[in-house]
């Protein structure tokens, strides 16, 4: 199988209209935005408590502090929020009205929330109901980086972003498309 798929702006809308749609709305769609958005891993939002993103006084965090536990690689990295995922959260929260202890993305299954392979396996449902073909958990990170990129992010604060100990894993995040060639070569010119 080959990499997830970097979705663009269009297949983004349709993929967060069919979330929309779903049972549990807000939630998918705060999902779906946390790995486009923030470029974060599926099993690091499965990890995150309401805790992680709100402070003391109920205001959300501008960055996360995710602790070994929570990353692939046993190594802490902050992920840091845009000021539009900072207001999705906030009304997400609200919306929901989960206490400071419980998991943010709640299952109806579990009371400790998904798993890491449940919510990919919720992701994948998704991106199948959107019609966007090899879609996964992992197309959120890479849309992310991929995007960054695009607009002339430098590949080592890409890699400090994704929490990748080698620069060479982030690069192969990234896809190459004519538009970013088009700009690169307009800037030589």
């Amino acid at each position: 199988m080959g990499q997830a798929k970097t979705l663009t702006e269009s297949e983004l809308k349709r993929l967060l209209k069919v979330v929309a749609s779903e049972r549990y709305g807000p939630r998918n769609r705060l999902v779906v935005l946390l790995g486009h958005w923030a470029g974060m891993r599926v099993g690091e939002i499965a990890s995150l408590k309401v805790s992680d993103v709100l402070n003391k006084d109920g205001s959300v965090k501008d960055s996360i502090n995710l602790s070994p536990e929570q990353t692939k690689g046993n190594s802490p990295r902050t992920v840091h929020l845009p000021k539009k995922l900072q207001e999705e959260i906030i009304a997400y929260v609200k919306r929901v009205g989960l206490g400071k202890d419980h998991p943010l993305i709640p299952s109806q299954k579990s009371r400790s929330g998904f798993n890491a392979n449940s919510l990919c396996s919720t992701v994948k449902h998704w991106y199948n109901l959107a019609g966007i073909d090899n879609g996964s958990s992992h197309s959120g990170r890479r849309s992310f980086l991929t995007k960054l990129a695009s607009q002339g992010v430098s590949a080592r604060v890409l890699q400090e972003l994704a929490g990748h100990r080698n620069l060479a894993t982030t690069q192969r995040y990234i896809d190459v498309n004519d538009e970013m060639k088009k700009v690169a070569v307009e800037l030589a010119a």
